[in-house]
């Protein structure tokens, strides 16, 4: 059964860890993701953006395929099904769809606008119980067609979206998505304990998770970072070990690569690569 992300996410803050979000493209990655959960007892939160989700053939679909992989897989421990970086009209699609928790991105937006379109989605998404993101600083890169400037978020706004009733908030502190480059000035953490202080218990996200170093994470856990998206990581690791299969030549019949055998390899990639994150973020049994 879906769950929302407000009672892991509690408990990671107040437990001084963090929970993964890994997101998910296709069925292997998505069952690598699961396992690898239920192995280390550990809360997950699956990441579907808008572009995935397309690709996946809908929400409906990706709500279908989650729920069947819980039951057939015999999945215990927490899980969180979640828009990443939505739109407005694609987080009611969501609500609607049966996802457990959506993040509604203005961060494009004037903090006015912002604090409306987060108002009404807090409303609309609290009446069916689902938890709600919310971001303030557009995160720096980009993923899946969403493009951020990676500016540093003002403690003041964060504050003003944290009132509305938001179950998390993601703000900006310098972190981007995608490869960090070799000039990166790191994590504001000066900018993310001003956030902390004016927030509260609202559980804080760092997204762009790869890339940034072990001791940086650590730190950004202490200052009340409750969840950490990791997704470049995984595209990269799956590419790798799919093209080293290939090149290889293995299962040339005459009729093609067994399709079953080819994304095998990713799938054991992303398997090592989540345990590995759970691992860091230390919310190996914490179901």
């Amino acid at each position: 059964m879906l769950v929302s992300v407000k009672e892991m996410l509690n408990k990671a803050r107040e437990g001084k860890y963090a929970v993964g979000q890994f997101n998910i493209n296709n069925l292997e990655w998505t069952k690598a993701i699961l396992l690898s959960a239920q192995e280390n007892n550990s809360p997950v939160i699956l990441g579907v953006s808008e572009g995935a989700g397309k690709y996946m053939g809908g929400y409906n679909t990706v709500v279908g395929m989650v729920n069947g992989l819980l039951k057939d897989l015999k999945i215990t421990v927490p899980v969180a099904l979640h828009l990443d970086h939505g739109s407005y009209e694609g987080s009611l699609q969501v609500i609607e769809a049966g996802f457990s928790s959506v993040m509604f991105d203005g961060s494009h937006y004037s903090i006015e606008e912002n604090i409306a379109k987060t108002k009404e989605i807090v409303r609309i998404a609290g009446e069916k119980g689902l938890s709600v993101e919310a971001e303030v600083g557009s995160i720096g890169g980009e993923e899946d067609g969403v493009v951020g400037g990676g500016e540093v978020a003002d403690p003041a706004e964060c504050k003003l979206v944290a009132d509305l009733g938001v179950t998390i908030l993601a703000a900006g502190i310098g972190n981007i998505h995608g490869k960090y480059p070799a000039n990166w000035k790191g994590l504001n953490f000066e900018v993310l304990a001003a956030i902390k202080a004016l927030t509260g218990d609202v559980p804080l996200v760092l997204h762009g998770g790869t890339g940034i170093p072990e001791d940086m994470i650590k730190k950004a856990i202490s200052l009340g970072v409750a969840k950490i998206n990791v997704n470049t990581e995984c595209q990269l690791v799956f590419a790798a070990a799919t093209r080293k299969y290939i090149e290889a030549g293995k299962d040339l019949t005459g009729k093609g690569f067994d399709p079953r055998k080819l994304l095998g390899p990713g799938f054991e990639a992303i398997k090592a690569t989540v345990t590995e994150k759970i691992v860091l973020f230390g919310s190996v049994n914490k179901a």
